[in-house]
């Protein structure tokens, strides 16, 4: 009897997963994604920037700075963020040099300020929304990292609160709120600690940074992330606190952290289930990632050049959807570190194509060519190059 012939893989790409053995790549490609080719994939995109009109950055000499966007809202036809704004009259000096009125950090002698915007190219400044208490208040050395929540026509800031200046002990701070009537204020204290750190020795026992809020299954999730470990051994991860009102109590998940990669929180309704960015840090970075339960992530796509701190327009970011939209644009921020005499941080608008029933072309590249200084920009220091000249 003839040897049967082995049958090579098919020219045109299956959709469905082929009915013959495969290698583990190739089983990855259908079993973790959506769709084989990424240029399908509705939780695949690339991403563009652009500069924003309407702030100033004092020429950018590192006396003021933006960062941290929260999500965005649209309110009476105009879209709001809120963010960190930090104005004083010096850079960052460290945490050896800070004074009452010298920051350690970017983030340090911040208050959170807001801006509205018709087009979301161009921003108006409205003023501060949420500012720094008289010591001892909660808060009093910085508030920072604002997001927003909108729940029953009252709308709610979460953000850290810093009692110390960043850098001494580490970033050690709490989440508590301020609320409103109205985008516009004026925003009301709580003057309690929301989402408390953890126990001691347990991963977030120091940090709960970037409060991210969204209306999943009916209750308020709240996002967030720590940094644990001794530096320079560390993680960064995410974990997850549910409530079922604005002040809580909020619970923390008995399988925090949820995300054992991202330096930031971003989250998004998408179909029945929550869409996440992992940004920057850890094995899984720059990729974006997808849960049923808003709990239990995995990987729907691995992408690049990721926003940084993203604050995306969320639709239906509180509406309790079990048909989330996704996203197609948002709020990032940049830091120039090149120069520590001028250290700060601004605004810039990302746009991207994660929606999940409006399928296009456009921003599913993967072939992306950067201007060379892009990656020069990454040289080797001066140390390390005399270093590998022995």
């Amino acid at each position: 009897m003839p040897k049967q012939k082995t049958v090579g893989f098919p020219w045109d790409i299956p959709q469905a997963k082929p009915d013959r053995p495969l290698s583990l790549a190739m089983e990855r490609l259908y079993d973790n994604y959506l769709t084989p080719r990424p240029e399908d994939n509705p939780l695949f995109t690339s991403f563009r920037y652009t500069k924003l009109a309407g702030f100033d950055y004092s020429n950018h000499d590192g006396t003021v700075s933006r960062r941290d966007p929260s999500k965005i809202v649209k309110v009476n036809d105009v879209y709001y963020v809120w963010y960190t704004k930090r104005a004083t009259p010096t850079p960052p000096n460290g945490a050896e040099l800070c004074t009452d009125v010298i920051p350690s950090t970017d983030w340090d002698l911040a208050e959170i300020w807001y801006a509205t915007s018709q087009d979301g190219f161009t921003w108006q400044e409205q003023g501060v929304a949420v500012t720094r208490p008289n010591k001892p208040g909660l808060g009093w050395r910085s508030v920072s990292t604002p997001d927003i929540l909108v729940w029953q026509d009252k709308y709610y800031l979460y953000y850290q609160a810093f009692m110390e200046a960043s850098g001494l002990k580490g970033d050690h701070c709490p989440v508590t709120l301020s609320s409103a009537d109205s985008p516009d204020g004026p925003w009301t204290p709580c003057n309690e600690i929301v989402v408390a750190n953890g126990a001691k020795d347990e991963w977030d026992q120091f940090s709960i940074h970037d409060p991210y809020l969204l209306v999943f299954a009916g209750k308020i999730h709240l996002y967030y992330k720590a940094a644990y470990g001794d530096r320079p051994d560390y993680l960064v991860g995410n974990g997850l606190a549910i409530a079922e009102s604005p002040m809580g109590p909020f619970v923390k998940h008995p399988l925090n952290p949820i995300m054992n990669s991202g330096h930031e929180t971003c989250y998004f309704p998408f179909r029945q289930g929550i869409a996440n960015l992992a940004i920057r840090n850890g094995n899984e970075n720059n990729t974006i990632q997808y849960s049923p339960d808003g709990v239990n992530f995995s990987l729907a796509s691995v992408t690049s050049l990721m926003p940084t701190a993203a604050g995306p327009y969320i639709p239906d970011a509180f509406s309790d959807t079990n048909d989330g939209a996704g996203i197609s644009w948002g709020l990032s921020h940049f830091s120039d570190k090149q120069d520590p005499t001028s250290k700060h941080s601004f605004l810039g608008r990302f746009d991207c194509n994660l929606l999940a029933n409006k399928q296009s072309n456009e921003l599913k590249e993967t072939d992306i060519v950067h201007n060379p200084e892009v990656y020069f920009a990454q040289s080797l220091s001066p140390e390390q190059i005399q270093a590998r000249q022995k």
